[in-house]
């Protein structure tokens, strides 16, 4: 399994979980998009779309805040790339509310309401200041996915001084677990004749 980190807003820093992951997870390689400071969906997602054209095996999005809107908006399009895997989406800031984040990130509004066309997990803190635990769930709901309630981790980032964050790499694990599973129960492609 390989694993493409999609970071949010201002990207991820050298304290952020998603960084240490980077260094650790095998075959790790974050998505880098060309302005930080200033996101625009379209850009993002060429950005994105990129690094998934370069995928040449299974691979899980971990997506974090910002991130997560962008990965979402990405697996409800058209054409998902067979190596995607599933998705962890941790933290999905809530870029439909001006309670909950700033007017840059309204390009990426609305939140698509759709089931995802893989299997992914959302990951959510109680007291997140860019998305409540509610709105998380509502999020997961629409998106036919279960929602991990992982306490109070404010928004899961840097702040959250969660280092290598170890719960998350315990319900990571838990989740390729699933997709094993998964891949197993699947029937055998049928090989195509015409």
């Amino acid at each position: 399994m390989r694993y493409l980190i999609i970071p949010g807003y201002h990207n991820s820093g050298q304290k952020h979980w998603q960084s240490f992951w980077e260094k650790s997870l095998p075959g790790a390689v974050r998505v880098m998009q060309k302005n930080w400071e200033a996101p625009t969906l379209q850009e993002w997602l060429s950005a994105l779309r990129a690094a998934i054209e370069h995928l040449q095996e299974p691979t899980v999005l971990i997506a974090h805040s910002l991130g997560v809107a962008l990965t979402v908006h990405y697996l409800t399009g058209p054409n998902v790339a067979r190596f995607v895997a599933g998705a962890l989406l941790v933290s999905p800031s809530d870029v439909d509310s001006s309670d909950h984040t700033p007017p840059e990130l309204r390009n990426f509004a609305p939140m698509p309401l759709k089931k995802l066309p893989v299997p992914a997990i959302v990951v959510a803190s109680e007291n997140d200041p860019y998305v409540s635990l509610e709105r998380a769930r509502f999020f997961a709901k629409h998106w036919e996915v279960p929602c991990v309630d992982v306490g109070k981790l404010g928004h899961i980032n840097a702040d959250s001084d969660l280092g290598e964050w170890p719960v998350g790499r315990d319900i990571l694990k838990q989740f390729e677990a699933s997709l094993a599973e998964e891949q197993e129960m699947a029937p055998p492609a049928v090989p195509e004749l015409f």
